[in-house]
């Protein structure tokens, strides 16, 4: 008893300080919890966070492109695609093996990702493979934990409504080069487009848009597990075009078959309502790259669809040019509209015999009925008289040749030649050189669009400027404003005059394009008519007036028409040029009417920038997920 009474006070003091010490460690740690998990509650839950949670940048919708109604010319349709964050896999090469192997990639795909896998930022989402099916799906969820970093997300392609009609005006996109990317790290998300042609390419900017982020939750082996939160980012804005989806349609038909182009410009505001170029290409194939058969059928094709006739094509224009001559001579005071000259159905120039079309000749005959007639022999003269120089500075004044502010890539400006330039070539300019290009041909070159912008001044005596983009967003690019072009400052008689030849070409039954008189009650179209030579004919060919209809295809001279309506009050002017189509007045006159007659029976007032027109099939292809 006496051992446990001093025994006692011993284990009770132990006792003691032990208990102070476990209290004192559990006051520690209670402190330190309520610490951690009261007072500093945000700084871990937001570590927390960013241990579970990760953000993406996702590229935005591109804009959209429309017609002047509104009708869709460029949409975006959405699919499935396999993505891969580099940075959530220890090992990105061996995940990119796996997957291959479950999925499957062809040798192109499996190439490009080892390169984006050396070259795109970790940061930036790699594109395993676009548009999955569904059994593509399910071998990726059930291998999920085999593929780190792996997630089947929505993206977007370009879809293009009209195809092969609009396919050079509105032109395509395609993936961005690796130069690119280097140079805008946004350009690497995968989706992300840049134009490559037409208005894709001119507008560019404005139709990327702005990217998005997503936030999703992944667990310890990197594998999303859903998603939290999507800001899909902002939609490029819409560009809307000058152009009828409705006109283009019926130049595009009515040039099938054929080499050739069409352009139709509103003479009031230069607004481009058509331009189509035949045979044309599906622009849709770019956005995921062009098959190797496709492109070599395109680079093959001795019609060359990849080639933009409306404004790249060049050719020597044959008699639409005859306008240009007459106003050049007339305002030079060299004729006059009275003047008159003989044509016998030839012009002799030292020893050389320069034939008109009609070797029976004309006659005596003026400006006005030259023009009707398309007297060659008339226009020799009147070449001859007033010389390249002012032949040349007349074809840009009236923007046959020269920079034209379209709003579209790489746009010929043409070519007409000078003493100038005749002499710095170290060329002997002779009368005869003068005498061809007085009728549109020797080293002249023109494209249908300086054709028709030709056409709109001399048909309103304004330097209208043609243009294919009218607003982006809700904002105008251009005043909608009759008056706005200046004026070319030419005498009104010798406009008068080149007016009323036009005028007869296709309204009196001497006319060379009578045939393609307009039906509408009490409107009249004046044009016209040209046919260039694309083969050296001899002179006894030309003298005995042979049909060039018996010529191979490729040897049939081209064919042109011009023409504005309505003749006395002018709202359209359009040239039409068909390669190898034998003569103007058969081949390309009635595609002209047809588009003139079309396009005076509409209403050729644009909605409001902004407005956009979808079908149903539209709509849900360009707005709604994956079916």
């Amino acid at each position: 008893m006496k051992r446990e009474r001093e025994i006692r006070p011993i284990f009770t003091r132990r006792a003691l300080l032990l208990g102070a010490a476990e209290l004192g460690a559990f006051g520690v740690l209670g402190s330190r919890l309520y610490r951690m998990q009261v007072l500093e509650h945000g700084k871990y839950a937001t570590l927390a966070k960013h241990n579970s949670i990760n953000e993406r940048l996702v590229a935005p919708m591109r804009g959209l492109i429309t017609d002047r109604y509104g009708t869709l010319l460029a949409s975006n349709k959405r699919h499935w695609r396999a993505m891969f964050m580099m940075v959530e896999a220890p090992d990105p090469a061996a995940v990119v093996t796996r997957f291959a192997g479950i999925v499957g990639l062809d040798p192109a795909e499996t190439a490009r990702i080892m390169r984006d896998l050396k070259g795109k930022p970790h940061y930036i989402p790699l594109l395993l493979k676009d548009y999955l099916d569904w059994r593509d799906m399910a071998r990726i969820e059930v291998h999920a934990t085999d593929l780190p970093g792996v997630f089947v997300d929505v993206g977007a392609s370009r879809v293009y409504p009209f195809g092969e009609q609009m396919a050079h005006v509105v032109g395509y996109v395609a993936r961005p080069t690796q130069a690119e990317a280097a140079a805008n790290p946004l350009l690497a998300l995968p989706g992300m487009r840049v134009g490559r042609a037409g208005i894709e390419r001119v507008r560019d900017a404005a139709l990327r848009g702005t990217p998005g982020i997503v936030q999703t939750e992944v667990n310890v082996h990197g594998t999303v597990v859903r998603v939290l939160d999507r800001d899909n980012g902002v939609q490029g804005r819409t560009v809307q075009t000058t152009l009828d989806a409705g006109l283009q349609s019926i130049a595009a038909q009515r040039l099938s078959g054929q080499s050739g182009a069409a352009v139709m410009i509103d003479t009031q505001n230069g607004e481009v309502l058509t331009m189509s170029s035949e045979p044309g290409f599906d622009p849709t194939l770019f956005d995921t790259g062009v098959p190797e058969s496709v492109w070599k059928s395109w680079m093959s094709n001795p019609r060359h669809p990849m080639s933009d006739r409306a404004t790249r094509g060049l050719y020597a224009p044959g008699s639409t040019f005859k306008p240009c001559t007459a106003l050049a001579a007339l305002e030079a005071g060299v004729i006059t509209p009275q003047t008159r000259f003989f044509c016998p159905g030839y012009l002799k120039l030292g020893n050389h015999t320069f034939y008109c079309w009609d070797h029976y000749g004309h006659g005596h005959i003026n400006v006005v009925t030259a023009l009707q007639q398309s007297c060659d022999v008339f226009f020799y003269h009147a070449a001859l008289l007033v010389g390249i120089d002012r032949m040349a500075a007349m074809g840009r004044r009236l923007g046959l040749i020269g920079r034209l502010p379209l709003g579209l890539p790489a746009v010929s400006e043409g070519f007409l030649p000078t003493s100038g330039w005749a002499r710095r070539r170290r060329l002997v300019w002779t009368k005869g050189n003068t005498v061809i290009q007085g009728i549109g041909q020797g080293y002249t070159q023109v494209t249908p669009l300086g054709l028709a912008t030709m056409t709109a001044r001399i048909a309103t005596g304004r330097a209208v400027e043609p243009h294919v983009a009218r607003g982006i967003g809700r904002d105008l690019l251009h005043q909608d404003q009759p008056d706005r072009w200046p004026e070319l400052g030419l005498d009104e008689r010798s406009l008068a005059a080149v007016r009323q030849g036009m005028f007869e070409v296709v309204n009196t039954t001497k006319g060379t394009a009578y045939g393609a008189r307009l039906a509408l009650p009490g409107v009249f179209m004046a044009g016209k008519t040209g046919t260039a030579q694309v083969h050296d004919n001899t002179q006894a060919q030309e003298k005995a007036n042979l049909s060039d209809a018996t010529l191979p295809w490729k040897f049939r001279p081209n064919a042109f028409f011009i023409a504005f309506a309505p003749a006395h009050a002018p709202r359209v002017a359009v040239a039409v040029a068909v390669e190898h189509g034998d003569e103007g007045a058969t081949a390309a006159a009635p595609i002209a009417h047809d588009l003139v007659t079309a396009a005076l029976t509409r209403d050729l007032r644009a909605a409001p920038p902004g407005t956009v027109v979808e079908t149903p099939a539209e709509a849900s292809a360009g707005r709604s997920g994956p079916a």
